[in-house]
């Protein structure tokens, strides 16, 4: 595992209530997510914005979390049959490089990747997979953090978002982050 990933150990941290004060994740999500949707979230550590994406999606939608380390996706699972939402959520243990999605190709209403393309080992391979799993004229909302992703890094990430077909549509104003909101051309 690359050494700039986020430890399991941090995503008991990054879920606690203080970060919650400053990013809400039903302030942030609501906007883009709604009931029925596919939603996919790569490297959602314990939940923080899982557990509100599957209650937006509501009973009748699916949010796939893939993540390369099982102890974050351990404490998602427990966290998601606490609050009830276990049957609209699903799991899946991935390699670092490759969101392993193919199944979904097509067929994703949304993708948040949030605090996670400056920890992977090609960001051009993660937009292709996201791509790829996109429905026409679905959204990927992109959030790095200002103090690990430069600017100049960020817009790195915008043309390798934009080689894989995604075009920023908007930058939405999420508190200490650099952001996009990327759109899949329709075929």
């Amino acid at each position: 595992m690359p050494s700039r990933v986020c430890p399991w150990w941090m995503g008991y941290l990054l879920f606690g209530p203080l970060r919650r004060a400053f990013q809400n994740p039903a302030q942030t999500l609501a906007p883009y997510v709604r009931a029925g949707m596919t939603v996919l979230e790569p490297g959602p550590g314990m939940g923080f914005f899982t557990l509100e994406l599957a209650r937006l999606v509501g009973p009748t939608g699916r949010v796939v979390a893939v993540d390369i380390q099982p102890r974050m996706l351990d404490g998602l699972r427990r966290r998601a049959v606490k609050a009830g939402l276990a049957d609209r959520l699903t799991t899946q243990l991935v390699q670092p490089d490759s969101l392993s999605v193919s199944d979904l190709a097509g067929q994703v209403d949304f993708v948040l990747a949030f605090a996670l393309v400056h920890e992977l080992p090609n960001a051009r391979t993660f937009f292709a997979d996201a791509a790829a799993s996109l429905r026409p004229g679905g959204a990927l909302l992109l959030a790095e953090p200002t103090g690990h992703v430069s600017a100049d890094a960020f817009e790195d990430e915008l043309r390798a978002a934009a080689a894989a077909g995604l075009a920023v549509q908007e930058r939405p104003s999420i508190r200490s982050s650099r952001t996009a909101l990327l759109i899949k051309a329709g075929d």
